[in-house]
C-alpha cells in the first residue's frame, strides 16, 4: 500500500507543480500587462490551489504510512533528513503561503493588485517547494 500512495504522491506532483507554474507564469504576465482579471484566471489559479492541497493530502498519508516512520529524524544522513523533515516542513510553508495568497486575493478589487498578489504568493511558494523536492528519489 506504501508503495501505491508513494507513487501517486510523485506523479501527482508533476500535475500540482505544473498547474502552480502555469498559474504564477500566467499572474505575471496578467500585472504587467495589465490585463483584465477575468473567471479563467481565477479557476487557474483555483486549479493550482486544489492540485497543490491534494498533494500535501497525498504526501501526509505517505509520510504517516511510511516504513522509516520517525527513525527519518535522525541528523546524520542528509538524504534521510530532506525526505522526513525538510521536505514535509518547508512544503507546507510554501502551501500555507499559497492559500494566503489566494485568501487574500479575494478580497481585492483590482485586477493589477490580484495578479500582483497571485504572482507573488504563489511563487513564493512554488520556490518553496521546489527548493525541497528530492530530485534524486523522483526520477528513481
Amino acid at each position: 500500500m506504501y508503495e501505491i500512495i508513494q507513487k501517486l504522491h510523485s506523479w501527482w506532483a508533476y500535475l500540482a507543480i505544473v498547474l502552480l507554474c502555469i498559474a504564477v507564469i500566467n499572474s505575471i504576465i496578467g500585472f504587467v500587462s495589465k490585463k483584465e482579471y477575468k473567471n479563467a484566471d481565477k479557476k487557474l489559479g483555483l486549479y493550482a490551489l486544489g492540485a497543490i492541497h491534494t498533494q500535501i493530502i497525498i504526501g501526509l498519508l505517505v509520510y504517516f504510512v511510511s516504513p522509516l516512520g520517525l527513525s527519518g529524524f535522525s541528523m546524520k544522513d542528509s538524504a534521510l533528513r530532506l525526505t522526513s523533515m525538510e521536505h514535509p516542513l518547508i512544503n507546507i510553508i510554501g502551501i500555507v503561503l499559497i492559500t494566503i495568497g489566494w485568501v487574500k486575493h479575494k478580497k481585492l478589487t483590482s485586477s493589477e493588485s490580484k495578479f500582483k498578489t497571485l504572482a507573488i504568493f504563489y511563487g513564493i511558494g512554488l520556490l518553496l517547494i521546489l527548493s525541497r523536492v528530492p530530485w534524486g528519489l523522483w526520477f528513481k
